[in-house]
């Protein structure tokens, strides 16, 4: 059996549609009805910090990152990181994860917000926010809500989280 190498790149515009399928296969319908992306909503993604993986000719992965502002300071938001079902457990998130992480440190970023699963982003330096830090659009279930400061003093950020 031939093993088909992976490729991680900067999402180009010809992904789009690809990508938007991969995100309808991952999360299904219910997916615009949650808070991160209401917080996405008409405010696009940052190019420069969104990457994909392909297998072949074939999308595999995505995530992306935008701009939120939080009580008024720039951040981001990650998300969705995405990996098609039926290549996970192969490392491809986590790629896709360094990837966008070390561009946005890279880029000077002060801080990013995720909404998601504590263990699996703990391992890249994720952190619950403190309970009353944040306030977010929407239902959100707290111990989801994590963060990471790129730059020292980043967490003293504080207030309403909105699209940037």
């Amino acid at each position: 059996m031939t093993t088909l190498p992976l490729l991680i790149r900067p999402e180009l515009p010809d992904d789009a549609q690809a990508v938007e399928r991969l995100h309808a296969r991952a999360f299904g319908p219910g997916r615009y009805a949650r808070t991160p992306y209401r917080l996405r909503e008409g405010v696009p993604h940052r190019p420069d910090l969104s990457f994909t993986a392909l297998v072949g000719t074939f999308l595999v992965g995505s995530v992306r990152m935008g701009p939120i502002l939080i009580g008024g300071r720039a951040a981001l938001m990650l998300g969705p990181l995405a990996v098609d079902p039926s290549f996970e457990n192969r490392g491809i998130g986590s790629g896709l994860m360094n990837r966008s992480l070390d561009a946005a440190r890279a880029g000077g970023e002060a801080l990013v917000l995720l909404v998601g699963d504590a263990p699996f982003y703990a391992r890249f330096g994720f952190e619950r926010v403190p309970a009353g830090t944040l306030m977010l659009p929407g239902p959100v279930d707290p111990g989801r809500v994590l963060w990471l400061a790129l730059q020292d003093g980043a967490k003293a950020m504080r207030g309403m989280v909105t699209g940037g």
